[in-house]
């Protein structure tokens, strides 16, 4: 059921003609294509003294820019959504419009806006959602911004950091619900990305929210809770706590879990999928679990050298985890992080709950995977009971 009079064409067209669209964001693509973008960005810009339409492509390492003409945005923004892209966020003065789409009917739902506005500036400067110029209080509190809000020098890594973790939560809120959101951060740590949540959501959406940081270091949560409440983050908290143990995750619409050891982030992905948590922002850190057991004949000549060794076992682990996440029901997207040469921690596993996906195809291929590399993760052992028989 749709709450919207309008086709998804005609609500394209009609905001595209009346120069309403302030923005869009175009996500999950149909086919899973590393040579395709993962997302696609747009926004109205004024080059000439003519209206243009930013579409901006975002590939996991570059991004591609392409200025349209009204008239070929709007079939452009319409033939994405319809073959390419399961969902869509359209921004406009009046109303946000979500979309989904893919077996039959696209389904249509209006919201409150978000974006009243658009800068429409042509530019080559690159469009942070906290952008570089503008104080942000736990920024400014953490040394990445002076007071006049430029980012200091030294810290210019940290602020694209988050700024990057930001656009990956910007592509999933179409599916989170209406209302006040409940997000848990497993092993939050200094939580510079739990603030830049909290931030996005309250100060540039408008949502009210309710956030725990759980870390283990009860230093680091004194420290991060003092912050909270200096710069006034209602709705943000901090607690010390292990995940495994967590037991509050009842109502749960996003769980993050950042840079979790070994397998602490099996325990939080764990505990989000026994919760029916919507969707889960996990970036893995320290995998050393599978490295012991991988064993195959033909791969000797990588496995024997203790570096490669390691990287590989590091990418096979995120690859088991995304294809249990998709045995239990979840899509399940790999992104880069960050940039690698910042960090060699930079793949982020999203995931976002969907009905009606094909889990016993998916498990099917996780053990033929486990088989061929001789090995048993963790996660595996701990969804046992949730997976296809």
């Amino acid at each position: 059921m749709s709450d919207a009079p309008e086709e998804l064409g005609e609500l394209v067209r009609r905001l595209v003609g009346e120069g309403s669209l302030t923005g869009a964001t175009i996500s999950r693509p149909r086919r899973s294509d590393p040579s395709r973008p993962s997302r696609i960005t747009v926004a109205p810009v004024d080059i000439a003294r003519s209206l243009r339409y930013r579409f901006t492509a975002h590939h996991a390492t570059r991004t591609i820019d392409e200025n349209l003409a009204p008239d070929a945005a709007a079939e452009r923004l319409v033939g994405l959504l319809e073959h390419d892209f399961r969902q869509g966020l359209l921004q406009a003065t009046a109303a946000d419009w979500q979309v989904l789409t893919g077996k039959g009917a696209p389904m249509i739902l209006r919201r409150e806006p978000t974006r009243r506005q658009a800068t429409r500036s042509h530019d080559r400067t690159k469009r942070y959602l906290l952008p570089e110029g503008t104080p942000v209080p736990f920024l400014v509190a953490l040394g990445v911004m002076t007071a006049e809000g430029k980012v200091r020098k030294p810290r210019y890594d940290k602020f694209r950091q988050v700024n990057r973790f930001l656009e990956l939560v910007e592509d999933v809120l179409p599916s989170l619900p209406a209302g006040r959101l409940k997000i848990v951060d497993f092993g939050s740590g200094r939580s510079y990305l739990t603030f830049a949540l909290h931030y996005l959501l309250v100060h540039v959406h408008g949502r009210a929210v309710e956030i725990v940081g759980l870390d283990l270091k009860t230093n680091v949560i004194s420290d991060c809770e003092q912050l909270a409440r200096r710069i006034g983050a209602d709705g943000l908290r901090f607690e010390v706590g292990d995940i495994a143990g967590y037991e509050a995750l009842a109502g749960t619409d996003l769980v993050v879990s950042l840079h979790a050891c070994d397998t602490a982030t099996d325990d939080a992905l764990d505990r989000a999928v026994r919760a029916e948590v919507p969707v889960i922002l996990a970036v893995p850190c320290c995998q050393h679990e599978v490295m012991s057991q991988l064993e195959n004949a033909a791969l000797r000549p990588l496995l024997r050298y203790g570096t490669l060794r390691e990287r590989f076992a590091a990418e096979v682990t995120d690859a088991a985890r995304a294809q249990l996440l998709g045995a239990v029901g979840y899509d399940v997207q790999v992104v880069e992080f960050v940039e690698l040469e910042h960090t060699p921690k930079n793949i982020l596993l999203r995931a976002v709950a969907r009905p009606g996906r094909d889990r016993a195809k998916a498990f099917a291929e996780y053990r033929a995977f486990t088989a061929e590399l001789g090995i048993d993760p963790t996660l595996g052992r701990l969804l046992a009971d949730r997976l296809p028989s």
